[in-house]
């Protein structure tokens, strides 16, 4: 049987760092984020007895050894656990953004994996368990199931059975915009997954992040319940930095950031000082992701397009949530 997905990339508003269970991708704190419209992915998926094993093919080119075969078939064993079949399966998946750049490629990779993985299955799944399902291929992956603000839930089971994703408030909720510039779309040195790994190991401020990431996540969420873009994008920014600091002090130190994305740090907070509202918020990667209100998406696209260093400005409205689609890749 053939199913294919879609599902959209996600920014989160405070970070998700650091596993308690690296094998159910179990977080040591919750997360917000919002689903970002316009940076997706496509996969399509077919179980045969045809298949003596499974043949993945990304953006076109089939990969049939290394990490991220090893990972994908990982994730395709579990999806063949919960359906009873034992089949191989064909994988086609692709990008319409940057891969592995911290632009949360592998969330939208996972989310529309998980869906169009347990379609073809046989299995009818719910949005929770869709959400359980993504979160095993990548933890951020629980939040591109859900469509607008999304909050993952931590969860205290040692089962993962309460570790989910939510939707906080729809996507057309307010006027609340994400300008994501592209300063680099190199694969970073320092996958998400190790970097996460070393800072828990060795950063000795890392349990100064778990003590206030919760008062972040209260405050992100209630900002955007009341629709205070003052609240969400200073807390957003805030958590960020934090974020960051942990990976800047690890052994041996993780610093994604280049000389573009520290322009667009100083220029943002400059801006802000004559006016013009806006926040950044940078996952594990160099590119910069600026916070503003439609009604000054234009000005700020102008003047970050005018930066030193920055290759493209997209402007990314609250997306929708996961969803099949007939339109397959094969």
């Amino acid at each position: 049987m053939k199913a294919s997905a879609i599902a959209n990339s996600n920014i989160a508003l405070t970070k998700y760092w650091g596993k308690r269970d690296s094998k159910l991708m179990l977080p040591n704190n919750g997360s917000i984020s919002m689903t970002l419209d316009g940076l997706n992915t496509r996969t399509t998926v077919e179980f045969s007895p045809e298949y003596e094993r499974d043949i993945l093919i990304f953006n076109g080119k089939e990969i049939s050894e290394g990490r991220e075969y090893e990972e994908t078939v990982a994730f395709m064993d579990i999806v063949r656990e919960m359906a009873g079949i034992r089949e191989k399966a064909k994988i086609a998946t692709e990008n319409n953004f940057p891969t592995a750049a911290g632009l949360a490629s592998s969330a939208s990779g996972y989310a529309a994996l998980a869906l169009a993985a347990s379609k073809a299955a046989g299995l009818n799944l719910d949005k929770r368990e869709l959400s359980i399902l993504a979160r095993r291929g990548s933890g951020s992956a629980c939040r591109s199931i859900e469509g607008g603000f999304v909050e993952w839930k931590r969860g205290e089971k040692k089962d993962g059975s309460d570790s989910y994703a939510v939707q906080i408030a729809p996507k057309d909720h307010w006027d609340f915009r994400m300008l994501t510039t592209i300063v680099s779309t190199e694969e970073k040195k320092v996958k998400s997954r190790a970097g996460m790994a070393q800072t828990v190991k060795t950063c000795p401020y890392y349990k100064g992040w778990l003590e206030t990431v919760q008062d972040d996540i209260d405050a992100v969420r209630q900002g955007i319940l009341e629709k205070d873009f003052a609240k969400v994008g200073s807390v957003a920014e805030y958590n960020c930095l934090k974020m960051h600091a942990t990976m800047i002090t690890t052994k041996p130190p993780i610093i994604y950031w280049n000389p573009a994305t520290m322009e667009i740090i100083h220029a943002v907070m400059a801006w802000r000082e004559e006016g013009l509202e806006s926040y950044f918020t940078i996952d594990a990667g160099p590119n910069v992701k600026v916070m503003c209100m439609e009604k000054d998406v234009q000005e700020l696209k102008k003047r970050l397009e005018g930066l030193n260093g920055v290759k493209e400005v997209i402007v990314c409205r609250p997306g929708d949530e996961a969803k099949t689609t007939e339109e397959h890749l094969f």
